[in-house]
């Protein structure tokens, strides 16, 4: 089994149980910037860091099927390659991110692939997103 450093664990336990939304609060910096597939400009702050990656969980784990491929570490920098499958679309993906000294994460990348796989996760985050805002 491949050894990751204590951050990026941190960030893997997290997909795994029931305190998601506890951890990502834990492991995001106050000044975390999120890259969305979707979205034409950063989403700046850990208030739209969380909030973006907290209807991803929702999202992308509802049907169990999330799941890292490949985990590439270096430094303070790690790339996460994802499938999952929602309605019968494999959908491919890629997270980037890097780590601030405390373990924090600093910046968050998103892509994915086919184009029908990002037109589905787009149609759902908003979604999802819309229900967030009307809570």
């Amino acid at each position: 089994m491949t050894e990751y450093s204590d951050h990026l664990n941190l960030w893997l336990s997290g997909l795994e149980g029931g305190d998601k939304f506890k951890i990502l609060n834990k492991i995001l910096a106050d000044d975390c910037v999120f890259y969305s597939p979707v979205m034409h400009t950063p989403q700046k702050g850990k208030q739209l860091t969380f909030l973006y990656l907290a209807s991803a969980f929702t999202v992308l784990l509802k049907e169990g099927k999330f799941q890292y491929r490949r985990i590439l570490e270096q430094s303070n920098d790690a790339v996460l390659e994802f499938e999952t499958e929602i309605d019968g679309i494999l959908i491919n993906g890629v997270d980037m991110m890097t780590f601030n000294d405390d373990g924090q994460i600093t910046e968050f990348k998103v892509m994915l692939r086919p184009m029908k796989a990002l037109e589905k996760v787009k149609a759902l985050m908003m979604a999802e997103l819309e229900a967030i805002k009307s809570a």
